[in-house]
């Protein structure tokens, strides 16, 4: 019998769980409830689609060994327009605890584009595989037993009757009306993202007992394009980070390098604030709130740019996850993935990372265990692996700002924000121990990494070298700044 796997979700989990299992199947069928762009377009299903992304070194790792091997997902990026950025060289970042200097080694790198651009790339890659097909349908519930997920309940988007290829699928009952049908899998994966309901489809099958933790600082995300100053196409990524430890609200700040357009270079600026120090979503009081935020280089940079897009807002931005991995009981035959699984503060950029680990775990499995009993538990504690570094890095962090929602810091949160920020400030000054953060921030390395004895030597003893006064500038980026610093200032 021919198999097949049906996929809940088109965007980037969603298509890379498509790649860890076409391998495996003779037909992976992708759902979505949107008509996908043709190309690098923005989508509906994308609520912070609009907001910077930043693709780590080990999602970009995991993402080249899941999309054939015809494909170099790096080149495939760079020729679609996406940047790629050197965390030690390409990048200014004030820290709670100073600025970090660059360094001239390196070995730490990250993708900076729109999302997008980079759903798009992705899914072009990944869509090479033979036995993939997007079809456009919502997911009602699934199928099967406790002991056994056997596919998809299904209904046409806006109530209209399922396309022909649709329903000419092989196993496909369609109910009398012909808005709802029956889809038969061997296996699914909901990578329907952060409004998944899969503990009431879990329920509904007979699974209960599923744990959850939210964790919600209220942040907000202000997003708006600008067109790059001349002369400063290649100013490095800016980052103004918030503070957990004032009690205060958080504002951070950053400048983005994204794909060029038809004209030329282009910035994505997005701030971010939680609860009580929300970023403005009026054009007017933009730029004011970058000049507030604890350093005004972000403001020095865009004060006289040229904005292309109006300010876009997202509220959807809080800690999420379901414990899935300990259920009490599993039924084999389903995985659930990406945002559906866990969703973290977007200001740490690791989301899209962890899907692709996520992902990548997901096709090993399948790849060394197909048929064999307990094969979705085993594949979904897997998945869940890479999620507790990003987990602990955002929470230990946000638990910490004033008026969150989902329960106060644990004794466990304080040590690890006490220990994170005295690792910080080491790496102010200290190489190994920015190499040792930027190994799990890339996604690289797990928790585990911050604990060697060389590191943990390091965060005791502190920087070897004095605190910075100001943004690490070469002597070309003292006068880039200073020529945008005493151009016109615009009102806005």
């Amino acid at each position: 019998m021919p198999r097949r796997a049906v996929v809940i979700g088109a965007g980037t989990a969603g298509v890379l769980a498509a790649a860890a299992l076409a391998p495996v199947v003779d037909e992976v069928i992708v759902l979505d409830r949107d008509d996908l762009p043709g190309g690098p377009d923005h989508r509906r299903g994308v609520p912070q689609g609009r907001h910077a992304h930043l693709l780590m070194a080990g999602g970009l790792e995991a993402i080249d060994a899941l999309v054939p091997a015809s494909v170099d997902i790096r080149d495939h990026l760079r020729d679609a327009g996406a940047k790629e950025i050197s965390l030690a060289k390409g990048m200014l970042a004030l820290t709670p605890e100073g600025w970090f200097r660059r360094w001239s080694r390196d070995g730490h790198h990250m993708v900076t584009c729109t999302r997008a651009l980079l759903d798009w790339a992705v899914r072009t890659a990944v869509m090479r595989y033979r036995g993939i097909s997007v079809h456009r349908a919502h997911a009602r519930a699934l199928l099967g037993s406790a002991a056994r997920v056997t596919g998809v309940r299904v209904a046409a988007v806006g109530g209209a009757g399922f396309a022909p290829r649709f329903t000419a699928l092989e196993g496909l009952r369609v109910s009398a009306d012909g808005a709802e049908a029956d889809l038969a899998a061997d296996f699914v994966v909901d990578a329907s993202g952060r409004g998944s309901r899969i503990v009431t489809w879990l329920e509904e099958v007979g699974i209960t007992g599923i744990q959850e933790r939210t964790l919600d600082t209220g942040l907000v995300n202000s997003t708006r394009i600008f067109r790059t100053p001349p002369g400063a196409e290649g100013w490095p990524l800016t980052l103004v980070q918030p503070d957990p430890f004032t009690g205060e609200p958080g504002r951070s700040g950053m400048v983005v390098p994204i794909e060029d357009d038809a004209r030329g270079a282009r910035w994505m600026v997005s701030f971010g604030g939680s609860r009580g120090g929300e970023p403005p979503k009026d054009e007017e009081k933009f730029l004011q709130y970058a000049f507030d935020l604890p350093h005004p280089i972000v403001g020095q940079l865009v004060a006289g740019a040229e904005p292309l897009t109006p300010v876009f807002t997202s509220h959807s931005s809080s800690n999420a996850r379901r414990y899935l991995e300990k259920a009490p009981a599993w039924p084999d035959g389903l995985v659930v993935l990406g945002d559906a699984l866990a969703t973290f503060n977007p200001l740490y950029g690791q989301g899209m990372s962890v899907a692709a680990l996520s992902a990548l775990a997901l096709a090993r499995t399948v790849r060394d265990r197909w048929g064999t009993p307990g094969l979705a538990r085993r594949a979904q504690r897997e998945a869940a692996k890479p999620i507790e570094a990003a987990w602990t890095l955002a929470v230990s962090s946000d638990v910490l700002y004033p008026g969150i929602v989902g329960g106060g810091p644990t004794l466990a949160d304080r040590i690890s924000a006490r220990y994170t920020r005295r690792l910080v400030r080491a790496a102010t000054g200290s190489y190994p121990a920015a190499s040792a953060l930027w190994d799990v921030t890339s996604v690289k390395a797990g928790p585990l990494r911050l604990l060697r004895p060389a590191v943990v030597t390091a965060a005791l003893a502190g920087p070897p070298l004095p605190r910075l006064s100001g943004p690490p500038l070469t002597r070309a980026e003292h006068e880039i700044l200073r020529r945008l610093t005493d151009r016109p200032q615009p009102a806005t």
